[in-house]
């Protein structure tokens, strides 16, 4: 019997040391696995917070308050920051502009192409890349010469607001930027040496402010422009949305419906935009909506761009530089109902 007993307490004790031996490996193994995929999940945790929170500050963050001065943080050595006096804003307003190469030391007068921001309400500060890639182009005698501005949009981005004196946009940079620029700098100061251009809701300012005013403008290159907005302001009694309302008219479908059936001078268009950028679809379809009212326009198109002013540029600039600086020659030797004759002679690169 007691050797009985002895075998079974045996077998017990060796049972339980190798249970004990078995737990133990368990957790030699198992812990430091759990352990590591813990802290994976812990700073998975954490990462998510901390981006949740980033995007609820970048949510909640206020949009910055308009300004109609602005600096730029980082500029091209070219890119010189100026202001002029709004007579009717009473207020000093901000511009970029960029000069030629040689631009001090020759007597000669250049074109001027201006170039509307983005954004909204954006500034003078935004879209001045621009300005770089323009000026190294010149510099490398890859186009003409010609001087490049970029005025502020004002707090709607180069629209009028009825009703709101301080916010009309449109009519300081036409009516007072404009005459600025051609008495202080050496500009041809008419229409054959006129451009403009511009990107999102510079591109849709483009189109308008060149369909309303072709007497100041021979060429215009609008690009990114978001024309599917233009077009509900044009259906929907001038409201972009229930708290914004434009004047009768003034978009970029019904303006083009006017210029096609009047006799107003000819403006050379451009369509550009990134075929990656969100505007992509209802710039064709624009396009298509100009051929409908036989306004003649050259398209840029720039392959896996998005919709970015800077990587448009980069792949098609030199062709819409190139486009503007054909036009300016155009117009100054066509007819006079095209242009303004007795301006210095230009070439074309």
């Amino acid at each position: 019997m007691t050797s009985e007993t002895n075998g079974s307490e045996s077998q017990m004790r060796i049972h339980k040391t190798a249970a004990t031996i078995a737990t133990l490996l368990c957790l030699f193994w198992i812990a430091p696995t759990t352990s590591v995929v813990g802290q994976d999940q812990k700073a998975k945790t954490t990462e998510d917070a901390k981006q949740a929170k980033s995007d609820n500050a970048k949510a909640k963050k206020p949009p910055a308050a308009f300004k109609w001065i602005n600096k730029a943080t980082k500029t091209h050595k070219a890119l010189q920051h100026a202001t002029f006096h709004s007579p009717s804003l009473k207020v000093d307003v901000g511009y970029y502009i960029v000069l030629p190469p040689g631009y001090e030391n020759q007597k000669t007068r250049f074109p001027v192409v201006y170039f509307l921001h983005g954004g909204r309400p954006g500034s003078e500060a935004k879209g001045v890349s621009i300005g770089a890639l323009a000026y190294e182009h010149i510099k490398a005698d890859d186009v003409s010469p010609a001087i490049y501005v970029f005025p502020n949009g004002g707090p709607v981005s180069h629209y009028n607001i009825p009703g709101e004196p301080t916010k009309q946009g449109a009519d300081v940079f036409i009516k007072e930027l404009i005459p600025h620029i051609d008495r202080t700098y050496r500009t041809i100061a008419n229409r054959s040496g006129r451009a403009l251009e511009g990107f999102s809701q510079g591109g849709r300012a483009t189109m308008r402010l060149a369909l309303r005013y072709p007497e100041l403008f021979c060429s215009a290159a609008a690009g990114g422009g978001g024309y599917e907005t233009e077009k509900r302001i044009s259906q929907e009694d001038g409201y972009e949305n229930p708290k914004l309302r434009f004047g009768d008219g003034d978009n970029a479908w019904d303006l083009a419906r006017a210029y096609a059936a009047g006799d107003s001078p000819k403006v050379r268009w451009m369509i550009y935009v990134g075929t990656d950028g969100f505007n992509y679809k209802n710039n064709l379809e624009y396009m298509r909506f100009l051929k409908s009212q036989d306004i003649p326009h050259q398209k840029a198109i720039a392959p896996d761009a998005p919709h970015s002013a800077k990587k448009v540029y980069e792949k098609v600039g030199l062709q819409i530089m190139r486009f503007h600086a054909k036009n300016f020659v155009e117009a100054a030797t066509i007819p006079a109902t095209d242009g303004q004759q007795n301006v210095p002679s230009l070439r074309i690169r």
